[in-house]
């Protein structure tokens, strides 16, 4: 490989033109495509009812994401439950709390967050929620740091998955061979899978990967990925303030 030029996202492309990825492009003369890696796939409703958990049988709800929240609301709306304004909202963090204004009046509802930490959300918890069982919404790939620390602090939950997320064909619209792309970007544990179920003979080579967060990183390395890029770092809390960084010294060292 001589230079970087060619830059595989595994997220759609973004919405408008001026973003860091296009200042990205233009900085290093880079052609960066932008691809679904995944898509998710909710829960019908006759899932729910067959299932044994009842959303009406707990007083407070986990949300660790919007998704998680656009399902929760999806199903109570097909089932047509009416959930009580007396229910308490817990999220991982203020921008997912925030999304529920989308659902329900925010200001008349009993609505926490964490702050960082899993640690910082058990905290909250305790603090705010004295009785009753909590329903602990989540992904068909369990939140197990979250499932761990509730156990520890003894706080009744049931588990309620909403939504499961599946490999996209990759090969029907972008093949990573035949475009012969520099570097792939993965930013979730399921995009580091979807990559290794299009191509389960994957050779990295000289391809570059960049990985973002712990646990994408620990899938890459299990799937036995080398990575070039790990971010998020205090030099570069984004991805792409890493990959700019590293092309940057890259492309360098080629002339």
């Amino acid at each position: 490989m001589e230079k970087i030029k060619k830059i595989l996202v595994s997220q759609p492309k973004p919405e408008t033109d001026k973003n860091p990825y296009s200042e990205l492009a233009e900085k290093h003369n880079l052609k960066i495509d932008f691809f679904k890696f995944i898509r998710i796939e909710g829960v019908s409703s006759k899932e729910y009812r067959e299932s044994k958990v009842r959303i009406l049988d707990h007083s407070a709800v986990v949300f660790t994401s919007k998704i998680a929240i656009d399902n929760f609301f999806r199903i109570c709306d097909e089932c047509r439950i009416s959930v009580p304004d007396t229910m308490k909202y817990f999220c991982t963090s203020e921008s997912i709390a925030l999304y529920l204004q989308v659902y329900i009046v925010y200001r008349k509802r009993k609505i926490f967050f964490g702050q960082k930490t899993v640690q910082d959300l058990i905290q909250v918890i305790k603090s705010k929620h004295t009785s009753g069982k909590i329903l602990l919404t989540l992904s068909d790939v369990p939140n197990e740091s979250l499932i761990s620390a509730m156990d520890e602090a003894k706080i009744p939950y049931s588990l309620m998955t909403l939504f499961s997320t599946v490999s996209c064909d990759l090969k029907a619209s972008v093949d990573v061979y035949d475009e012969e792309y520099d570097m792939i970007v993965l930013f979730t544990p399921a995009g580091v899978k979807s990559l290794m179920d299009n191509y389960p003979d994957f050779k990295q080579e000289e391809i570059k990967i960049a990985a973002f967060g712990q646990g994408t990183q620990q899938a890459a390395i299990e799937a036995g990925l080398r990575i070039d890029i790990a971010a998020p770092t205090p030099e570069a809390p984004s991805m792409t303030m890493a990959i700019d960084q590293f092309v940057t010294e890259f492309n360098k060292k080629k002339r």
